[in-house]
């Protein structure tokens, strides 16, 4: 097996950053899963904002699993696929029954803060490996979620 990958990094070196992805994989699935959830059992008076708000959210959560999955795989390690895996290595949980704006919301908003707390956890390691190609990744995703977390948070406000 190669011990240096063709980014120039050193596969030992890239082991915890996989494993950190990984787990940022595993919660990007749940949280998906949530908010797919919330699509179809939203109701309320809310129920076309959200309704349209979810999708927006899970269309944009599929297209950034998809790359953690590659940058695990560029990085010449194995991205987690299966749900069993996903539900092991993700702090985010599933989230039953929740059908109201506040509940759902809410909800994201906490797996959105989650998301969040990895995301810098994965530029932290990815800064030390000079690993470039993976802080482009996270960064500009981190900057999509916080922009979203306060839009929410401004959904919630009394």
């Amino acid at each position: 097996m190669e011990t240096t990958n063709q980014l120039g990094l050193e596969r030992k070196d890239t082991k915890e950053l996989a494993v950190k992805l990984n787990e940022l994989l595993a919660n990007y699935h749940v949280y998906y899963q949530n908010l797919r959830a919330f699509h179809w059992n939203i109701k309320g008076p809310n129920f076309f904002q959200l309704h349209e708000k979810f999708e927006e959210l899970y269309t944009a959560a599929i297209e950034k699993i998809d790359e953690i999955a590659e940058r695990i795989l560029t990085l010449r390690h194995t991205p987690l696929h299966s749900f069993s895996e996903y539900l092991q290595h993700s702090s985010i949980k599933e989230a039953h029954n929740l059908t109201s704006d506040q509940e759902t919301v809410s909800t994201t908003v906490q797996n959105i803060g989650q998301i969040i707390q990895l995301e810098r956890e994965v530029l932290t390691l990815a800064s030390d490996l000079d690993d470039e190609g993976t802080q482009g990744l996270i960064s500009d995703d981190l900057n999509t979620l916080e922009k979203t977390l306060w839009m929410l948070n401004a959904f919630l406000a009394k």
